[in-house]
Order: structure tokens, then C-alpha cells, then sequence
């Protein structure tokens, strides 16, 4: 290993991180610049993730997040973090019979070169989790707000309001263990609900707007930095503002272009005189021809 570069997190210390204490940072990166940045900001987890659908592709949710899509993504994500583990999701219907989720899950693996693949889904999902895991395929999953199936719970609504419906989070969650899973994700689930749950498993568990008592948190890079404007979350914390810095800079440019300020000569490459001199006289030359 070079100096100075980092070690990838293993999924033993991922998993070991439940009984450690160790929080685990994961973010949703897109690309290849997102993925070094992630990198170099000593990020445990890369995921790739399909909110790409939306954030890169303009889409209104995730559901048009293709495999195809996933893997080229992925692809440039490990080029951007080759010290970084990189967590491929499965998008959707690419893991609705066990067949296709193994197949798809070993694109990640094979073409991506991907650390573990995440599916969504708990007790319903956990024949397709299991038979992932018992290929060797290292699998986490996703429960709360599934957006796979945002059209079910009419929309992007918070999960488990009641208590008859954190119940049914308590069980998913323990399918998703007993599957063997390595983690799992909760999104838009009660803070108190979630660090409840998250006390009741052995394998970590990470948030997404699920308070602070999960192992773990995770945020979209797009996100977090200001990239993606569309809307905000209630569970994002702006870390920056890129958006309003790269627009700002976009302005400049433009109004240097139509002034006429750029490209000036620093920004402009030089020709030896003698030759300059030369060519205008073949150019002379040619226009008397």
C-alpha cells in the first residue's frame, strides 16, 4: 500500500462496529469526482445508490434506476474510491425472483467490482436475502420508507407512526438478521423507534432520517453539499452549498465571454514569431494562388 493511502473498511469491522461502538459513516456517491471526494474525506462507506435516478438522471423518483444505470455508476464510483468499501443497491424489480437478484447481484460484483450489494425489503425479501448471502454475496438491507415502493405507502411518508406499525419494522428487521444479512438501513423511521430496534439486533444498523441511536448514518453527497436543489429533506443537514458557488462561478464565465475579458493571454497558448510570421505569409500566398 502506498503511503498515505487508506485501508478499506472490512465488512468484520463493519460488522464488528455494533460492538465496538465505532459509528460508521456511509454516503450516497454518484461518480467518479463525488467518489474521491468521499475518499479523501475518510468516508467508511461509498453508496451507490439509486436515488442517482433523480439526483443525475432528473427523474421524479427511483424507480427508472436501471441495472445497466447502477453498474456504470458503480463502475465510476470504485475508480474514485479504489480504498473506499462500495455498497451497489439493487434498483428496482432486480431482485424479485432469486434468480434475478442473483444474477444482478453478480454484475455489482463482477462488472462494478462492488464489496456488497443492498436490496430493499425485510420479511417479504428474506428468501431473495438469504439466497444472496448463501452464495457468498455479501448483502445488507433496507426497511422504513422503501422507495421501491413509495407507490404503497402513497408516497414519501414516514414509517412507523404506531405502535402496531414499529412492530412490523422489529420484524423485518430480525428477518433481515436471521437472513444474514451484514447491516441494514432504516429510513424515515422515529428517532426512538429506530435506536428501540437498532437495541434488539446483533448486526449494526445505519439511519437515513432515523435519529442518532442507529450504529451508523448515511446522507446523500448531492445532498449534504448543496449539489442537488430540487428539494431538501427535513432529515439533510446542508454541509455546504456548491449549487450557489458553481452558479456564481458559471455567471463570471459567462460574463467574461461576452465582454471578451476570455480567454485572455494566461489562458491562451503562444506561437514562436518567426513562425507566426511565416505561416501568415503562406497564407498570403495561398489567397493570391
Amino acid at each position: 500500500m502506498a503511503e498515505g493511502e487508506r485501508k478499506k473498511r472490512t465488512i468484520t469491522e463493519i460488522r464488528d462496529s455494533k460492538r465496538t461502538g465505532e459509528k460508521m459513516v456511509y454516503t450516497s456517491v454518484l461518480d467518479y469526482t463525488s467518489a474521491k471526494w468521499a475518499e479523501a474525506a475518510g468516508v467508511d462507506v461509498c453508496v451507490v445508490g439509486d436515488s442517482l435516478a433523480m439526483t443525475c438522471h432528473g427523474h421524479p423518483n427511483t424507480i427508472p434506476a436501471t441495472m445497466d444505470m447502477m453498474v456504470l455508476h458503480s463502475q465510476a464510483v470504485r475508480r474514485g474510491a479504489p480504498n473506499t468499501f462500495v455498497l451497489g443497491c439493487m434498483p428496482y424489480q432486480s431482485y424479485n425472483t432469486v434468480d434475478r437478484a442473483l444474477g444482478n447481484a453478480a454484475r455489482f460484483m463482477q462488472e462494478a467490482l462492488c464489496d456488497a450489494v443492498k436490496p430493499q425489503g425485510g420479511k417479504s425479501q428474506a428468501h431473495i436475502l438469504k439466497a444472496l448471502v448463501d452464495a457468498g454475496i455479501p448483502t445488507a438491507s433496507h426497511i422504513g420508507l422503501t422507495p421501491h415502493t413509495i407507490a404503497m405507502f402513497g408516497g414519501f411518508r414516514i414509517q412507523g407512526r404506531t405502535a402496531e406499525a414499529s412492530m412490523k419494522i422489529l420484524e423485518d428487521a430480525l428477518a433481515i438478521q436471521d437472513a444474514g444479512c451484514f447491516m441494514l438501513e432504516f429510513e424515515a423511521v422515529p428517532a426512538k423507534i429506530a435506536r428501540v430496534i437498532s437495541e434488539q439486533l446483533e448486526i449494526p444498523t445505519i439511519g437515513i432520517g432515523a435519529g442518532v441511536g442507529t450504529d451508523g448514518q448515511i446522507l446523500l453527497s448531492y445532498d449534504l453539499l448543496g449539489v442537488f436543489t430540487d428539494f431538501k429533506p427535513k432529515f439533510t443537514k446542508r454541509y455546504a452549498n456548491l449549487t450557489e458557488v458553481a452558479v456564481t462561478g458559471l455567471k463570471a464565465y459567462v460574463k467574461e465571454v461576452k465582454d471578451g475579458a476570455f480567454p485572455d493571454d494566461d489562458h491562451s497558448y503562444g506561437v514562436d514569431e518567426k513562425e507566426y510570421e511565416k505561416f501568415l505569409g503562406m497564407v498570403q500566398k495561398r489567397r493570391h494562388v
